[in-house]
């Protein structure tokens, strides 16, 4: 329940009151500044509570993105300011300040919930006020004003512009083209009947899988209906943010489902693709695990450089290049395609899909996942070497946490402080870089059951503890992360190629599958200051360290059949693991109060 203060005498013909009942507010009358303390202090402090002017003019909608927003403790627009729980004794405080300094007199002249935002922001309180637009919200002072300020919101159709607001400002050109001008309509549709943005991201995690299972029946019309299907497994990946928008309905738990949905998803119909071909006779499991491979570590290379310059401004001058280039209209489009964001890239893979064969769908994905790689990748590594910012310890910290480091890279970490604090060109990743390069050659070119990767994995524990002995703060440091993924993901794959027997890549995109869960899970965590992950829970999932070295030791002592066995159960093992502690620490923060959020996550 919320309730709204209605502060001052009621306007006759104005909707006011209609308009916040709709809004589900539970109405007060005051007629003066201490009765409005009075009711104010009546409230129960876990209910959201908001003084609004009796003669405020404008539209619903501003209404509702000032005073239901569930993501800020306090939000105010002209003539009404709101409070949620976190903020009430904030609120409760400038409301006492504002009673004593005025006396507790009529209300009259300036408007009591402006008042009280200014003094809210003399006590240095943070006020979330929204970009209206368009829209109307006043509080006039004369007739005149009132009426100028009531046709004013007649002008502007308030669905209208609803309706455009819940589109992301930055999307991808597939999404902004081809699902957004109608999957906002979809939106609509779901808010008037009452379902969440939850219930449409689960809806579009089945479509999906139903997807997949098509894709695994191996026949063409199965392909068809895949292809048709994922198509509209995204509209309604679409739609669960374009809902969460139009209606405010976020929440903690719904961006952690948007977020780890999407990637179940896509991994999901990469194994159903590879299952088809199966069916077929082509085995495309490795060609399957590459591609999660490949995108998954193009997603860490986004997590980390994002972290990395969190808290920094952007000095560099190939950013001022990119600014300009934005300038230019055509240019922004062009940029926005070639780095194969999720609309684009599901797309294509829906059509190669309907029309082609797994394999060539795969090779096309992972040929344009992998230019997207090289030319973001480079970019950032331009931008990361001519900026002059300093990275700072919360920077340094978020990458710490997504390097995933072990006991054994901890424990070596220790001694080895007195390193030099940067390595060549100022870059901890170049630390890291020789073990991971000689570990995935070994892998590569031993045959199966050598124990050189054994060595090289040990190598590769030194020079991944070396690389987090000191803080991670240099220009380069941002990269690893990532290549403790290409390392980690990369070995299991190559391993299991070189066991070659049935059962062993799928084993392997399992084991891979579940780490790479840990590893968004992580990532969300950080996105949602909620920190990283119990140190119980990395340590005992090995770190990415312990993990490499022990799958190089189970590919040197067990046979073929046996490695793929031992496979399976570390992958279902660290599923386990990993799938309990996210659930019960997500719907815990749910549950709890968490801040509601909404997390834009990868550009549609």
């Amino acid at each position: 329940m919320s309730t709204a203060i209605l502060t001052g005498q009621p306007v006759p013909g104005s909707s006011i009151e209609a308009d916040l009942r709709s809004l589900g507010f539970d109405l007060r009358i005051a007629t003066d500044a201490a009765e409005a303390e009075t009711l104010l202090a009546e409230v129960p402090g876990d209910e959201r509570v908001a003084l609004v002017d009796a003669r405020f003019v404008g539209h619903v909608h501003a209404l509702r993105l000032g005073l239901t927003d569930p993501r800020f403790p306090l939000a105010a627009i002209p003539g009404a300011v709101t409070a949620q729980p976190a903020g009430r004794q904030a609120l409760t405080r400038a409301m006492a300040r504002e009673n004593s300094a005025g006396g507790g007199t009529t209300l009259v002249g300036s408007s009591l919930a402006d008042r009280i935002l200014t003094a809210l922001d003399a006590d240095g309180s943070a006020v979330h006020r929204p970009e209206l637009g368009s829209l109307v919200a006043a509080v006039p002072a004369d007739p005149q004003a009132r009426n100028e300020a009531r046709q004013a919101v007649t002008d502007v159709d308030d669905e209208a512009v609803r309706l455009k607001s819940a589109v992301k400002a930055r999307d991808g050109f597939f999404t902004t083209y081809c699902i957004s001008p109608y999957s906002r309509y979809i939106a609509r549709w779901c808010a008037r009947r009452g379902l969440t943005p939850n219930q449409v991201t689960t809806a579009s995690l089945l479509t999906a899988l139903i997807a997949a299972a098509c894709a695994a029946t191996g026949t063409r019309g199965g392909f068809v209906a895949a292809g048709v299907l994922l198509i509209a497994s995204f509209v309604l990946d679409c739609t669960d943010g374009q809902l969460a928008r139009y209606s405010l309905q976020y929440s903690t738990l719904g961006a952690w489902l948007d977020a780890t949905f999407d990637r179940a998803k896509e991994y999901a119909y990469y194994a159903g693709l590879a299952l088809g071909a199966a069916r077929g006779g082509d085995d495309v499991w490795a060609l399957a695990l590459g591609a999660m491979v490949l995108q998954t570590c193009r997603h860490v290379v986004d997590f980390s450089f994002n972290e990395a310059n969190h808290d920094a401004a952007n000095t560099s001058p190939t950013a001022a290049l990119s600014d300009k280039l934005d300038s230019v209209g055509w240019t922004v489009w062009v940029r926005r395609m070639i780095v194969l964001p999720i609309g684009e890239r599901w797309a294509m893979i829906a059509v190669l899909t309907a029309v082609t064969t797994p394999r060539i769908t795969f090779y096309v994905l992972l040929i344009g996942c992998a230019f997207a790689a090289t030319y973001t990748t480079a970019g950032r590594v331009l931008r990361s070497l001519t900026r002059k910012a300093r990275r700072t310890d919360r920077a340094a910290q978020a990458l710490a946490d997504l390097t995933d480091s072990g006991p054994s890279a901890e424990g070596l970490a220790r001694f080895l402080r007195k390193l030099p604090a940067r390595g060549p060109l100022g870059s901890r990743a170049l630390v890291a870089l020789p073990g991971a390069a000689l570990l995935l050659a070994a892998a590569g070119l031993e045959p199966y059951g050598s124990v050189l990767p054994i060595a090289l994995a040990v190598l590769y524990v030194l020079t991944s503890a070396a690389a987090v002995a000191q803080p991670l703060k240099g220009a380069l440091d941002w990269l690893v992360p990532p290549m403790f993924r290409a390392a980690e993901y990369g070995t299991a794959l190559v391993l299991a190629a070189k066991a070659d027997v049935d059962g062993a890549l799928p084993a392997a995109f399992g084991l891979v599958a579940a780490v790479a869960y840990h590893h968004y899970d992580t990532v969300y965590r950080i996105r949602g200051d909620a920190g990283a992950p119990p140190a119980w829970l990395v340590r005992s999932l090995g770190g990415h360290e312990g993990r490499t070295l022990l799958v190089t030791v189970l590919a040197a002592l067990l046979t073929a059949s046996q490695f793929t066995t031992a496979l399976t159960a570390l992958a279902v093992a660290v599923a386990l693991v990993v799938l309990v502690e996210s659930i019960r620490f997500w719907v815990g923060a749910h549950k709890g109060g968490a801040p509601a959020v909404h997390d834009e996550g990868e550009t549609a």
